[in-house]
């Protein structure tokens, strides 16, 4: 691997909202800067329906990916489609090392990784990955045409997906550890008139069987005198969790669930980096893609002060 001189004041690892926006404004503080992410979009890409973002009454997470997309890129940005293996600090610059041999330095770094979806941890789930199971509705939904399929999870995420299955599938189980769903009322309402979804409460899926395919799933207790429901496909919706792999090289401080603790500026503990977006404990943990895109734009200000005083 050549080692040639690569350097930026401000390297954005990641390429959701938070990332995205973090361009948009190092754009406008004429901050020279690139993005590197292994895909546009992060999991708003795979949103089936975006209600609540300003100016977009209703549009899916690819659609609001793209205009975010193309807004970057229509400042001269580009996301350079690649994965980072190492990250440290050497001599007060950031060294980083991808996927692709590729090496890189920069002044600052703003970490806007975001989450990874959680997994039920059962016997066979990686085997059935692709073969039944899914964590995104989004993405899988059209292999379930007039099929059976169930749903894990009881907040709007899973509400969501079980709402967007309804249109596809014949038949939607809807099964939630607690004794009612939580989130919007609005989807909510509509689960509750939807003749197709059947909310199974109090109930974990605590087994997956098939052969080469998914199905069945064993539930931990019986629902109407069945431990086991036929099913054509899992789809796991059961919340996220941060990518740590970074997060360790970089030894930031952590909460207990493994999240990056920012200041209000976004600052993490270790000096020259940020934090944005899911990945954080910030904005109060209510991940939305209007907090991300808000702590994009919160840390970008401050990396512009830092790289600012830099040069006094």
């Amino acid at each position: 691997m050549t080692e040639q001189k690569n350097n930026h004041s401000l390297i954005i690892i990641g390429a959701g909202a938070a990332a995205l926006t973090a361009s948009i404004y190092a754009s406008r503080y004429k901050m020279e800067h690139i993005i590197i992410g292994s895909a546009p979009g992060g999991q708003v890409f795979e949103a089936h329906r975006v209600c609540n973002f300003p100016t977009e009454q209703d549009i899916s997470g690819a659609k609001l990916v793209a205009k975010m997309q193309k807004h970057t890129e229509s400042l001269g940005n580009r996301i350079l489609v690649d994965e980072i293996i190492d990250i440290k600090k050497e001599n007060n610059e950031f060294k980083i090392t991808t996927q692709a041999k590729k090496i890189y330095f920069a002044k600052a770094v703003l970490l806007a990784t975001g989450t990874e979806h959680r997994q039920l941890n059962l016997p066979d789930e990686d085997k059935f990955i692709g073969r039944g199971v899914s964590y995104c509705a989004t993405c899988d939904a059209l292999f379930y045409k007039d099929k059976v399929v169930a749903v894990v999870g009881g907040s709007d995420s899973a509400n969501t997906a079980s709402l967007y299955l309804a249109e596809i599938a014949k038949k939607v189980y809807q099964i939630y550890r607690k004794d009612k769903l939580r989130g919007e009322t609005t989807w909510i309402n509509q689960i509750e008139k939807n003749e197709k979804i059947e909310v199974i409460y109090e109930t974990e899926v605590v087994g997956l069987m098939g052969e080469n395919q998914l199905e069945k799933i064993k539930l931990s207790k019986s629902y109407k005198d069945q431990s086991e429901i036929e099913t054509d496909g899992l789809f796991v919706e059961i919340g996220a969790v941060p990518q740590t792999a970074l997060i360790k090289q970089l030894t930031l401080g952590t909460d207990e669930a493994g999240y990056v603790k920012v200041n209000a500026d976004q600052t993490t503990s270790q000096e020259g980096v940020w934090a944005a977006g899911d990945i954080t404990n910030g904005s109060n943990n209510f991940r939305q893609i209007i907090t991300a895109c808000s702590e994009g734009a919160i840390a970008t200000e401050n990396i512009f002060q830092f790289l600012q005083k830099d040069k006094i």
